[in-house]
């Protein structure tokens, strides 16, 4: 299961400036940069369904020739949700009530249907009184057209390019234009990784669409294709590495098996207070186990073999 908060926060949090540089550079151009505060989570109980709910993002900022801060509420939106614009209202009511700030709410909804726009407005109202009308910024990724975000020079457009609305014969094409915009920033390599991961993540390619991922890469000017095929090599590294991890933890798991189903013929049933050493146990000290066995005839002795390892 993909933890879409997680890497949405990841990614939003990192690169903070930048999202609201890429689609709300009216905001973002009055925001004194090294005014910008995370502040801790905050947890709120939702009345209407009894769940604890947590706000995705929470940030302190100043505008340019102001004293006072303000707080930006950034909040991803995975699923199509009923009732969605009432719960950002009482998150905005609850915060306002807390810091005693002003609020600027921000929903990137990040689902692949509906089409639909999302209704960014809650509303009270009666025929002759307007109670309330609260707004908040929509930004809906499935809505967007990736190919206006080619050109932009803004690590944010590189990932969120993977979740725009995307024709299944482009899925090749965009990863791999994702990652030439990527190439082209010269981020740190922790922040490449970052982007790297969250494109990899949401466009998983079958192998027709790799062989078309890679006559892609192809076209890709001479100057840029160099530093797209290292982030390629990085994730070729990786999946080796992770590959032979999970190796060793399957043979790990086997080689445990077998040598319970051994014991248990040595000495009897293995107690259940014996499994949390055996299963602590390396697969180089399983090994050593295999053979000492053979000369166990109780489970003392199995006990003084744990002690001594």
């Amino acid at each position: 299961m993909i933890d879409h908060d997680h890497l949405f926060k990841e990614l939003l949090s990192t690169f903070f400036i930048e999202f609201l540089e890429l689609f709300l550079p009216e905001l973002a151009n009055t925001i004194e940069p090294n005014s910008i505060r995370f502040l801790q989570q905050e947890y709120f109980l939702d009345l209407t369904s009894g769940e604890e709910k947590v706000v995705d993002l929470l940030v302190e900022v100043k505008q340019a020739g102001e004293d006072m801060a303000f707080l930006v509420h950034l909040e991803a939106q995975a699923s199509s949700e009923a009732n969605f614009t009432r719960r950002i209202f009482f998150y905005f009511a609850l915060l306002y009530q807390r810091y005693l700030q002003r609020v600027y709410p921000i929903v990137v909804f990040s689902f692949d249907e509906p089409y639909r726009a999302e209704p960014h407005q809650h509303r009270v109202e009666f025929p002759t009184l307007k109670v309330l009308e609260f707004n908040f910024a929509s930004i809906q990724l499935n809505r967007l057209n990736w190919r206006d975000y080619l050109n932009q020079p803004n690590p944010v457009a590189a990932a969120l390019m993977s979740k725009m609305r995307i024709a299944p014969a482009d899925r090749p094409k965009v990863k791999a234009e994702c990652l030439r915009l990527l190439a082209t920033l010269k981020l740190n390599p922790a922040r490449t990784r970052l982007i790297s991961g969250f494109v990899d993540t949401y466009l998983v390619l079958n192998s027709q669409e790799k062989q078309v991922f890679e006559s892609e890469l192809g076209k890709i000017e001479a100057t840029q294709r160099e530093g797209v095929m290292e982030i390629v090599t990085s994730w070729m590294r990786e999946g080796m590495e992770q590959g032979m991890e999970r190796g060793m933890e399957r043979g790990a798991e086997r080689e445990r098996a077998l040598v319970l189903r051994q014991l248990t013929r040595r000495v009897g049933e293995i107690p259940t207070s014996f499994r949390s050493p055996l299963d602590l146990l390396s697969l180089e000290q399983l090994e050593v186990l295999g053979e000492a066995l053979l000369d166990f005839t109780t489970i003392a002795d199995l006990e003084a073999w744990l002690q001594n390892h």
